[in-house]
């Protein structure tokens, strides 16, 4: 009995062990793509701060920030998504799906286009926006004393929607400049992250990915119905609440840091389910694909044959529409 969830064990730790070695040499060829090539012993020299004064003020001042960055966007998003997933028991269940990110997004473009703010006041208003558009589709998913599940995704599909015309409205009566800002914004991009973008992404992963962790199995024992969960002493509600504030908190700031970003929540759970097996809420090992997955996409737009680089968030909304069409022909999909 105990050589199935040995084997399991390994499988496990094996794969995570892939996907971190997978992301510290995906990082490296980050920091050593752009305008200025540099191999990676000139890389890890900069980054111990032995190289020449060029190749530390390319790697600390301009590389460091944005792979940092997409670290830390992508393991939020990655976390998010597989908290989203197992509420609503639905692998659309997604934040950039079901409107949680358009809300965030709402905020962030009223700060840029109204008064012109700054990395922090961006990212304030995008979690104030992202908690409030939560609170909304909670309330309306609450039926019969509980929420989740499909209600939950079809509500924040509309509202979402509405919130999308809403960002549309204010790119088209803002200041032309910064409306322009914002539009560049909204299209996703790691493209001249500073040390802020990443400080601010990185204080919630910080934060918030362990709360997350410790209601980790509470989610798990959720995945089999409240009746269930809390006959095992499970509070379902309390529970739901403090996953979705925690949840949106790592929506918003990520979305504050790089713009909205899809594809990465959506498809960092499912993948990393479909490896290591379904025995919990994989938050951690969701966390590290959704950063495997932005950086490795940022090094390939940095690659693609265009005269014009390609925003990030371009990149991963065509992968993630191909993905969602993939997705949406399984049998098991319910919609």
């Amino acid at each position: 009995m105990t050589t199935p969830t040995i084997n399991s064990s390994l499988r496990r730790s094996l794969i995570l062990s892939i996907i971190a070695a997978l992301l510290a040499i995906t990082c490296v060829v980050a920091l050593g793509t752009g305008t200025i090539s540099l191999s990676p012993r000139e890389v890890l020299a900069a980054l111990f701060g032995q190289a020449d004064a060029k190749d530390l003020l390319v790697i600390q001042k301009i590389r460091a920030p944005r792979v940092l960055t997409a670290l830390g966007v992508g393991a939020a998003l990655g976390a998010a998504g597989a908290c989203f997933q197992s509420i609503s028991r639905n692998p659309l269940g997604s934040p950039d799906i079901i409107g949680f990110t358009t809300g965030a997004a709402t905020g962030a473009v009223a700060q840029i286009v109204l008064f012109n703010a700054g990395v922090w006041a961006t990212g304030v208003a995008a979690m104030i926006s992202g908690l409030l558009t939560a609170a909304v589709v909670y309330l309306l998913s609450f039926s019969r004393r509980t929420t989740g599940g499909q209600r939950l995704v079809i509500i924040g599909i509309g509202v979402g929607a509405m919130l999308g015309a809403v960002n549309t409205l204010l790119l088209s009566k803002g200041d032309a400049d910064l409306a322009a800002q914002a539009n560049l914004w909204l299209s996703g991009s790691l493209g001249g992250r500073s040390w802020a973008d990443a400080l601010l992404v990185g204080i919630a992963v910080l934060v918030l990915i362990p709360l997350l962790v410790a209601h980790s199995r509470s989610l798990t024992l959720l995945e089999m119905g409240d009746d269930t969960a809390s006959a095992l002493g499970v509070g379902a509600e309390t529970v739901r609440r403090i996953v979705i504030f925690a949840a949106v908190c790592l929506t918003a700031a990520a979305t504050a840091a790089a713009g909205p970003i899809a594809f990465v929540a959506l498809a960092s759970g499912q993948i990393i389910r479909q490896l290591i097996g379904n025995r919990s809420v994989p938050i951690i090992p969701a966390a590290m694909t959704g950063a495997l997955l932005l950086v490795s996409c940022d090094v390939l737009t940095q690659h693609l044959p265009l005269q014009a680089q390609v925003p990030i968030g371009l990149a991963t909304s065509l992968a993630g529409g191909l993905y969602l069409l993939w997705l949406l022909t399984r049998h098991r999909v319910r919609t």
